[in-house]
């Protein structure tokens, strides 16, 4: 292949540019107060984008917020909601004393609302709901928690032990949706909270004790950084597998996901790859331009492509390397471990060789 400096007698092919049929406008048709500091959001779906709109339990929508400063700001919020249970969607957001969405949100977000959106996506949600779950969250980390547990309750035959740690009583989100839950699920479900204001922090030695009974359950992690870290310490000494354990990690993000689609403009000198991808049980063949990332390509020929950020801040575009070699250019998501098993993100990876093939199995 050409060097880059030898392309100076190259004219564009073509530049492709469409319109993100992943962004979509949904009204809000409630607003629940749950504390002081949070808020959710309930959102209907029209009938013509149900199908757009299927989720797993723990996914996020990806939201775009007015900011006066900037046009706006891309924020995910997990869904609180349960595709077992609930017709509309549901996000629940709780207001930070540095975060600028969130405030605005809880602020003014009122029935009648338009907010842009992007389909649910993610990977932090349950193969499979007839598992026994450990469900491990802090502060406004429940909120996918309730998406899981709900859908697990209803759709699946599993257990559920969920730990939930607060500042105090008052700042605890979905409070009396808990109890009647475990009313309903006596035998299914057992929510163990930790108050700040009576305990103090959660230590490793502490939830060794609490966690040591579910060592071989599907596990789950949400919450504020330190908090994950301790979980994460105390899970590992009690022998929870990397396999079995999921942690949810938040990034604002710095770019607009809900811009339009550019290919590049390719050259006669760059002859293309060639990728086969596996993508909602069907399998595709595409020409792919050397300059452009997997997503962009995806969505421009109309893929429907699991996606949040495109810039390589999440990963929920992961997706499995079977042939060829990809280049990633920017990854802040995945670990050692997951390069080894043939991770790329969609979204930042270019082709290397002639032929690759790639499996959207996350």
């Amino acid at each position: 292949m050409a060097d880059n400096n030898d392309r100076g007698h190259d004219t564009p092919n073509s530049v492709v540019e469409t319109s993100n049929s992943h962004v979509h406008a949904l009204q809000v048709v409630e607003v629940i107060k749950e504390t002081a500091d949070a808020v959710s959001l309930v959102l209907e779906v029209p009938p013509a984008s149900f199908s757009k709109f299927r989720y797993h339990p723990g996914q996020f929508l990806t939201v775009k917020v007015p900011s006066e400063r900037t046009g706006s700001v891309a924020r995910c919020y997990s869904l609180s909601s349960s595709p077992h249970l609930d017709d509309d969607l549901v996000v629940t957001v709780k207001r930070t004393s540095d975060g600028y969405a969130s405030n605005w949100l809880c602020d003014n977000a009122e029935v009648g609302m338009s907010l842009t959106v992007l389909t649910p996506s993610g990977v932090f949600y349950p193969k499979s709901l007839d598992s026994d779950l450990l469900l491990v969250a802090a502060g406004s980390g429940i909120t996918p928690m309730m998406s899981i547990a709900k859908s697990a309750l209803i759709g699946g035959t599993g257990s559920v032990y969920l730990f939930y740690a607060n500042r105090d009583a008052d700042t605890v989100i979905f409070g009396a949706e808990l109890d009647e839950i475990e009313a309903e699920f006596p035998d299914r479900i057992n929510v163990e909270h930790w108050l700040e204001s009576e305990r103090g922090l959660p230590t490793v030695d502490a939830m060794i004790d609490d966690f040591g009974a579910y060592a071989n359950f599907d596990t789950f992690v949400c919450g504020p950084t330190a908090f994950m870290e301790t979980a994460r310490e105390a899970l590992t000494a009690i022998g929870v597998s990397n396999a079995r354990l999921h942690v949810e990690v938040y990034r604002s993000l710095a770019g607009d996901p809900f811009a339009e689609i550019v290919l590049p403009a390719t050259y006669d000198a760059d002859a293309p790859a060639t990728v086969t991808v596996e993508l909602n049980g069907e399998t595709t063949e595409l020409s792919w331009p050397r300059n452009a990332k997997l997503l962009d390509l995806l969505l421009t020929r109309g893929y429907d492509a699991p996606y949040s950020c495109r810039e390589g801040a999440c990963s929920a575009c992961a997706c499995t390397v079977r042939a060829g070699e990809v280049k990633m250019l920017r990854n802040d998501t995945l670990v050692d471990a997951d390069l080894r098993m043939g991770l790329t993100l969609a979204c930042q990876s270019v082709p290397v060789t002639d032929s690759v093939e790639i499996v959207f199995d996350q």
